[in-house]
Protein backbone atom coordinates (compact mmCIF):
# COMPACT_ATOMS: atom_id res chain seq x y z
CA UNK A 1 0.00 0.00 0.00
CA UNK A 2 2.71 2.52 1.10
CA UNK A 3 4.71 1.69 -2.41
CA UNK A 4 1.08 2.73 -4.27
CA UNK A 5 0.64 6.22 -2.52
CA UNK A 6 4.51 6.59 -2.97
CA UNK A 7 4.34 5.92 -7.10
CA UNK A 8 1.05 7.83 -6.96
CA UNK A 9 2.93 11.22 -4.98
CA UNK A 10 5.54 10.57 -6.81
CA UNK A 11 3.53 10.72 -10.35
CA UNK A 12 1.55 13.95 -9.20
CA UNK A 13 5.13 15.86 -8.96
CA UNK A 14 5.94 14.95 -12.30
CA UNK A 15 3.03 16.17 -13.70
CA UNK A 16 3.01 19.52 -11.46
CA UNK A 17 6.64 19.75 -12.69
CA UNK A 18 5.56 19.31 -15.88
CA UNK A 19 2.79 21.60 -16.04
CA UNK A 20 5.04 24.42 -14.68
CA UNK A 21 7.23 23.83 -17.53
CA UNK A 22 4.50 24.09 -20.04
CA UNK A 23 3.85 27.36 -18.23
CA UNK A 24 7.27 29.09 -18.49
CA UNK A 25 7.39 27.94 -22.14
CA UNK A 26 3.57 29.75 -22.98
CA UNK A 27 4.58 33.03 -21.24
CA UNK A 28 8.23 32.85 -23.04
CA UNK A 29 6.37 32.11 -26.03
CA UNK A 30 3.82 35.14 -25.45
CA UNK A 31 6.61 37.62 -24.41
CA UNK A 32 8.08 36.57 -27.93
CA UNK A 33 5.00 37.10 -29.95
CA UNK A 34 4.75 40.71 -28.16
CA UNK A 35 7.66 42.15 -28.87
CA UNK A 36 8.00 40.34 -32.45
CA UNK A 37 4.25 42.68 -33.24
CA UNK A 38 5.76 45.52 -31.60
CA UNK A 39 8.86 45.06 -33.61
CA UNK A 40 6.26 44.51 -37.04
CA UNK A 41 4.04 47.50 -36.49
CA UNK A 42 7.10 50.11 -35.99
CA UNK A 43 8.47 48.45 -39.13
CA UNK A 44 5.42 49.01 -40.62
CA UNK A 45 4.92 52.80 -39.30
CA UNK A 46 8.73 53.39 -40.16
CA UNK A 47 8.13 52.39 -44.41
CA UNK A 48 4.72 53.39 -44.68
CA UNK A 49 3.95 56.45 -42.95
CA UNK A 50 4.87 59.63 -45.08
CA UNK A 51 8.37 61.50 -45.18
CA UNK A 52 8.72 64.72 -43.06
CA UNK A 53 8.36 67.53 -45.17
CA UNK A 54 11.90 69.44 -46.45
CA UNK A 55 12.97 71.97 -45.72
CA UNK A 56 12.63 74.15 -48.39
CA UNK A 57 8.87 73.41 -48.51
CA UNK A 58 8.68 74.41 -44.87
CA UNK A 59 10.19 77.86 -45.38
CA UNK A 60 8.00 78.29 -48.45
CA UNK A 61 4.55 77.42 -45.73
CA UNK A 62 6.19 79.44 -43.39
CA UNK A 63 6.44 82.57 -45.54
CA UNK A 64 3.04 82.01 -47.57
CA UNK A 65 1.34 81.98 -44.20
CA UNK A 66 3.30 84.44 -42.09
CA UNK A 67 0.75 86.32 -40.91
CA UNK A 68 -1.42 83.43 -39.47
CA UNK A 69 1.69 81.84 -37.87
CA UNK A 70 2.17 85.72 -36.14
CA UNK A 71 -1.57 85.80 -35.19
CA UNK A 72 -1.27 81.97 -33.48
CA UNK A 73 1.54 83.81 -31.83
CA UNK A 74 -0.02 86.65 -30.61
CA UNK A 75 -2.63 84.92 -29.11
CA UNK A 76 -0.93 82.01 -27.67
CA UNK A 77 1.40 85.26 -25.81
CA UNK A 78 -1.65 86.47 -24.91
CA UNK A 79 -3.58 83.74 -23.62
CA UNK A 80 -1.21 82.73 -20.18
CA UNK A 81 -3.98 80.43 -18.80
CA UNK A 82 -3.99 78.24 -22.03
CA UNK A 83 -1.13 75.31 -21.82
CA UNK A 84 -2.25 73.77 -25.39
CA UNK A 85 -5.15 73.68 -28.04
CA UNK A 86 -6.03 71.44 -30.86
CA UNK A 87 -8.72 69.93 -32.37
CA UNK A 88 -9.32 67.72 -30.12
CA UNK A 89 -9.96 70.35 -27.55
CA UNK A 90 -7.76 72.67 -25.07
CA UNK A 91 -5.72 71.92 -21.80
CA UNK A 92 -5.64 75.24 -18.94
CA UNK A 93 -3.78 75.54 -16.20
CA UNK A 94 -6.01 77.53 -13.57
CA UNK A 95 -8.48 76.30 -13.15
CA UNK A 96 -7.11 72.74 -14.64
CA UNK A 97 -9.29 71.83 -18.15
CA UNK A 98 -8.74 69.29 -20.49
CA UNK A 99 -10.98 68.49 -23.66
CA UNK A 100 -13.43 70.41 -25.63
CA UNK A 101 -14.53 73.75 -24.32
CA UNK A 102 -17.83 75.23 -23.85
CA UNK A 103 -18.51 79.18 -23.33
CA UNK A 104 -17.53 78.45 -19.95
CA UNK A 105 -13.95 76.95 -20.11
CA UNK A 106 -13.16 79.29 -23.05
CA UNK A 107 -14.33 81.65 -25.54
CA UNK A 108 -15.87 79.69 -28.22
CA UNK A 109 -15.21 82.23 -31.13
CA UNK A 110 -11.26 82.16 -29.67
CA UNK A 111 -10.74 78.77 -30.04
CA UNK A 112 -12.81 78.53 -33.52
CA UNK A 113 -10.43 80.88 -34.36
CA UNK A 114 -6.91 79.25 -33.37
CA UNK A 115 -8.75 75.68 -35.22
CA UNK A 116 -8.95 78.07 -38.69
CA UNK A 117 -5.17 79.70 -38.05
CA UNK A 118 -3.89 76.05 -36.82
CA UNK A 119 -5.47 74.87 -40.72
CA UNK A 120 -4.18 77.44 -42.26
CA UNK A 121 -0.67 77.12 -41.26
CA UNK A 122 -0.99 73.20 -41.92
CA UNK A 123 -0.53 72.84 -37.75
CA UNK A 124 -2.43 70.31 -35.94
CA UNK A 125 -1.29 71.24 -32.31
CA UNK A 126 -0.38 74.28 -30.27
CA UNK A 127 1.05 75.29 -27.04
CA UNK A 128 2.88 78.04 -25.19
CA UNK A 129 5.06 77.56 -21.73
CA UNK A 130 4.09 79.32 -18.01
CA UNK A 131 5.93 81.80 -17.08
CA UNK A 132 8.25 84.78 -18.15
CA UNK A 133 8.97 83.38 -21.71
CA UNK A 134 5.89 81.66 -23.13
CA UNK A 135 7.77 80.29 -25.89
CA UNK A 136 4.43 79.53 -28.76
CA UNK A 137 5.03 76.34 -30.82
CA UNK A 138 3.15 74.98 -33.00
CA UNK A 139 3.31 71.64 -34.33
CA UNK A 140 3.66 71.43 -38.34
CA UNK A 141 4.11 67.47 -38.92
CA UNK A 142 4.37 64.43 -36.85
CA UNK A 143 4.69 60.51 -37.22
CA UNK A 144 6.10 57.12 -35.68
CA UNK A 145 5.18 55.05 -32.93
CA UNK A 146 5.54 54.33 -28.89
CA UNK A 147 9.15 55.28 -28.43
CA UNK A 148 10.03 56.43 -32.10
CA UNK A 149 8.19 59.70 -32.31
CA UNK A 150 9.45 62.61 -34.62
CA UNK A 151 8.20 65.81 -34.53
CA UNK A 152 8.65 69.21 -36.76
CA UNK A 153 7.26 72.61 -35.24
CA UNK A 154 7.63 75.78 -35.74
CA UNK A 155 8.68 77.90 -32.56
CA UNK A 156 9.09 81.99 -31.44
CA UNK A 157 11.26 81.81 -28.90
CA UNK A 158 12.57 84.95 -26.69
CA UNK A 159 15.88 83.81 -26.08
CA UNK A 160 18.37 81.93 -28.45
CA UNK A 161 18.75 78.23 -28.22
CA UNK A 162 22.17 76.90 -28.33
CA UNK A 163 21.61 73.40 -30.40
CA UNK A 164 21.55 75.52 -33.53
CA UNK A 165 22.54 73.63 -36.90
CA UNK A 166 22.59 75.32 -39.95
CA UNK A 167 20.13 73.33 -41.81
CA UNK A 168 17.57 70.75 -40.76
CA UNK A 169 18.29 68.47 -44.05
CA UNK A 170 20.12 65.30 -43.39
CA UNK A 171 20.18 65.82 -39.26
CA UNK A 172 18.84 62.65 -37.79
CA UNK A 173 18.45 61.95 -34.10
CA UNK A 174 20.60 59.15 -33.26
CA UNK A 175 18.73 58.90 -29.65
CA UNK A 176 15.17 58.71 -28.88
CA UNK A 177 15.86 61.01 -25.98
CA UNK A 178 17.23 63.25 -28.05
CA UNK A 179 16.23 67.02 -27.17
CA UNK A 180 16.43 67.60 -30.80
CA UNK A 181 17.93 70.79 -32.73
CA UNK A 182 16.52 74.21 -33.67
CA UNK A 183 17.07 76.06 -37.65
CA UNK A 184 16.82 79.49 -37.09
CA UNK A 185 14.20 81.10 -39.33
CA UNK A 186 13.94 85.03 -38.97
CA UNK A 187 13.53 87.50 -36.45
CA UNK A 188 12.61 85.09 -32.82
CA UNK A 189 11.40 82.16 -35.81
CA UNK A 190 13.28 78.97 -35.43
CA UNK A 191 12.06 75.09 -36.75
CA UNK A 192 12.84 72.55 -34.60
CA UNK A 193 13.40 68.84 -34.93
CA UNK A 194 13.69 65.65 -33.50
CA UNK A 195 13.52 63.59 -36.42
CA UNK A 196 15.06 63.41 -39.87
CA UNK A 197 14.81 65.66 -42.79
CA UNK A 198 16.21 64.34 -45.82
CA UNK A 199 18.77 65.98 -47.92
CA UNK A 200 17.79 67.96 -51.00
CA UNK A 201 18.41 65.78 -54.03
Amino acid sequence: MSETFATFFSTCDFNRSKVESVKKIVIILMIAFVFVTIAFICGVVYFVAPPPPKEANLIQNFNEHRAAFEQLREMLQTDANLREVASWGIETRKPFFHGYPSKEDFPTDRFNKYLVLLKEVGGSDAWRNEGKHPDPTILIWGSGLLVDLKHIEICWLDEPPTNQVPSLEGYLAYSTNSVGVYKHIDHNWYFWTDGFIPATR
